[in-house]
């Protein structure tokens, strides 16, 4: 039913825009030469088998569920998929068993069925009875209210992590639209900072707690305590028990056990449902091996049986086959943001709009060895190590009268940050790098002395995904005062 609509093949070749998706017209968006487009193009189109593994960072920006569907598209019509050494997207698991994603840990039933994207909490204060499927609420219709109570654990994702950080922390502060915070944490963070109430918990070192191997691989890794809880810390488990004491509820939440207790019925449930050879808690314990592994002894390679025959194996598609064109997405109707075929749209903010006249420069926020997003940012030995600093081409710096290790002011509309500066030819001419997770400390005037990015970026989401699109900032640079 979707005959007279543009095929992939016509973007590519410009049929119907009069544009054609040469490595000339690629060149001034990519800043990568026309003639190196083209080798690596033809380099993945004849080198079998080929892989094109996407990382989780070029997806962070406007439109970036485009990006993951190119890519996914390019896979295909290269032949990659379903064979080894290839790719399809996803995780990359080392078995062919789904990942760790089997907690067994009883967790109830919500009898709130809706649910939002995590990205648009702030969204959910402001207008949540306004919300809909078309914001990204599932399980239900529609939110019935305005989130107007907020408990948040182990988390510095509402201040530090969360998009336009001035804006946050307005909502934040406004009692009538969050009525009360609660915040359970190790430390006091951008986040506690604005806690109601703070329930302080203590670290990993002083509980019973056991973890799985995340995506790399099919692992259990114990965590046994080594310490008492310091202070009035208490372990997480702990504070949600003693609170569901107060309701009414402790026996059924805690079912009689402790930590270890817990830990000693979770590794039960893994011997009988994934981990038959796994050591019981004591033995665990008295060996000191510390993690439990699956061996992977052939790598995973997804979609063979789909490659080897595709009518027996369908995938989970409306088709059962590979979709360039995704008739569920052309049916949307919003085909300037959410196109049929992965396509190519200008971001919101970028070096191509009038934007770039008062903010010149990309701005981008990696990921650093100074910690895990914002978790380990108030260990001063890796402060030391890898200080947070903004990274600046030569070119740029020269053109600003900025040297090496001054302190610079980065800003846009929705704020600035001063912190030192790293002159270096590993960014490009343009493009600036400020490394994320850092903690927002404002001065008296509000310019952010501790580097957080988040003081920059936008809260506007990605149309399809609604997810973060804090990547996509344009920002200027100056030397700054002392």
């Amino acid at each position: 039913g979707c005959e007279a609509e543009e095929s992939y093949r016509e973007y590519i070749l410009g049929t119907r825009d009069g544009i054609p998706k040469t490595p000339e017209w690629a060149e001034p968006v990519t800043t990568v030469p026309r003639d190196t487009i083209a080798r690596i193009a033809r380099e993945y189109a004849t080198l079998k088998p080929g892989v094109l593994y996407q990382g989780y960072g070029m997806q962070r920006r406007a439109y970036g569920e485009q990006v993951v569907r190119a890519g996914c598209v390019l896979a295909s019509i290269t032949g990659n998929v379903g064979i080894l050494g290839g790719w399809a997207s996803g995780l990359g698991l080392q078995a062919p068993d789904g990942g760790p994603l089997w907690n067994p840990f009883p967790t109830g039933e919500n009898p709130v069925k809706a649910s939002i994207p995590v990205f648009l909490w702030t969204e959910a204060v402001l207008r949540g009875a306004e919300m809909d499927q078309s914001d990204g609420v599932i399980g239900a219709d529609r939110l019935d209210n305005n989130i107007k109570l907020i408990y948040t654990v182990a988390s510095n994702a509402l201040v530090n992590q969360h998009a336009n950080i001035n804006r946050t922390v307005e909502i934040l502060r406004d009692e009538r639209l969050v009525e009360f915070l609660v915040v359970q944490d190790n430390f006091l963070t951008a986040t506690g900072r604005f806690a109601d109430l703070v329930l302080p918990a203590c670290t990993q070192f002083e509980t019973y707690g056991l973890e799985d191997g995340w995506k790399y691989g099919d692992e259990v890794m114990l965590m046994p305590q080594l310490v008492d809880p310091l202070f009035e810390t208490k372990s997480d488990y702990r504070i949600c028990a003693e609170i569901a004491s107060r309701l009414g509820i402790g026996q059924a939440y805690t079912q009689g056990r402790d930590e270890r207790l817990w830990v000693e019925w979770l590794l039960d449930r893994y011997r009988e449902t994934r981990f038959p050879g796994l050591p019981s808690l004591d033995e665990f314990e008295a060996s000191n091996i510390g993690v439990y592994a699956n061996p992977v002894t052939q790598p995973a390679i997804a979609f063979t049986e789909f490659r080897a025959d595709p009518e027996r194996h369908p995938l989970s598609t409306p088709s059962g086959k590979i979709e360039i064109f995704s008739k569920r997405l052309h049916d949307m109707g919003r085909p300037a943001v959410i196109p049929a075929v992965p396509k190519y749209i200008q971001e919101w903010e970028s070096p191509f709009g009038p934007e770039a006249q008062r903010f010149p420069l990309q701005a981008i926020g990696h990921h650093t060895l100074h910690r895990v997003h914002s978790t380990h940012d108030n260990v001063d030995w890796l402060e030391e190590a890898f200080p947070q600093r903004v990274f600046i081409n030569p070119i740029d710096a020269r053109s600003r009268g900025i040297s090496d290790g001054d302190l610079v002011k980065v800003f846009n509309q929705r704020g600035a940050l001063v912190i030192p500066c790293r002159i270096t030819e590993r960014m490009m001419p343009g493009l600036v790098d400020i490394p994320q997770g850092a903690w927002w400390e404002p001065n008296k005037d509000g310019v952010d002395r501790g580097g957080s990015v988040n003081v920059l970026t936008s809260e506007r989401c990605t149309p399809l995904a609604f997810g973060t699109a804090q990547h996509t900032i344009m920002v200027q640079v100056e030397k700054a005062g002392p």
